[in-house]
């Protein structure tokens, strides 16, 4: 019978330089002896993987982009090798765990329904790590990805979110694209109640510049953090 090749979910990092402290040996030994990737991005994955293993040759290994626009056939397509050639392959996302906030979910499912084998490593993601700083409940938490664009349909969300957070006893964890971190700050401390806690989670993992930090809605307004193009997670609780 024919072997079937598994599927590896492999740990990125979230902040530049930081591979050495958050990256494990198992994650860069079972890099070094893969030779088909599945990736969100080929540039950046190339650069990643030549930067943990630097002993790879790039121009002998395989990339695969699976991004949020794949079909499922492009999806499907991604695991003939593991299929038919019995080829071992590693999942890598943007940035932190594949599957989790992260179009390699669709590969994992498929590779489920076809019986690969999947094998997911621990490493930095930017979601579990804000909740585990944020000082907010662990065990009913809700994550929500971006939040609308428009003001009036944001505005509404927020007002949802916090609805929900007191209704479930549940940590509300969402995101924003960098650039407009500052502007959905400034409508979190004029939407939300005053006792609301809020956590921003900032540069998770980078050694200069991270930033965790958990104060209610009160406080925040007596002076705000400037995260303008800084990755960004938020997070609200009662």
């Amino acid at each position: 019978m024919k072997k079937t090749g598994s599927l590896y979910l492999i740990p990125t990092i979230l902040a530049e330089g930081t591979a050495d402290a958050v990256i494990s040996p198992q994650v860069k030994e079972t890099v070094a002896n893969l030779t088909y990737f599945i990736v969100e991005n080929v540039r950046t994955a190339r650069r990643y993987v030549k930067s943990i293993c630097p002993a790879l040759v790039i121009e002998n290994l395989n990339f695969v982009q699976i991004d949020k626009d794949a079909t499922p056939a492009q999806v499907q397509a991604s695991l003939k090798p593991l299929l038919e050639k019995g080829v071992d392959a590693g999942v890598i996302s943007e940035a932190g765990c594949p599957g989790i906030a992260d179009p390699g979910a669709e590969v994992v499912k498929y590779a489920h329904q076809k019986n690969i084998k999947v094998i997911p490593f621990a490493g930095p993601s930017a979601i579990f790590m804000s909740l585990m700083g944020s000082g907010f409940n662990g065990q009913q938490f809700a994550f929500h990805g971006y939040l609308p664009i428009e003001r009036g349909p944001r505005l509404q969300a927020l007002r949802q979110l916090e609805k929900e957070m007191q209704q479930r006893n549940q940590t509300q964890i969402f995101m924003e694209t960098p650039y407009r971190n500052n502007k959905l700050l400034e409508d979190l401390v004029q939407t939300l109640s005053s006792n609301t806690r809020l956590c921003i989670a900032a540069n998770i993992t980078s050694p200069e510049h991270e930033l965790i930090q958990t104060k209610t809605i009160a406080d925040w307004k007596k002076g705000l953090p400037d995260i303008h193009k800084q990755p960004t997670v938020f997070l609200i609780y009662a």
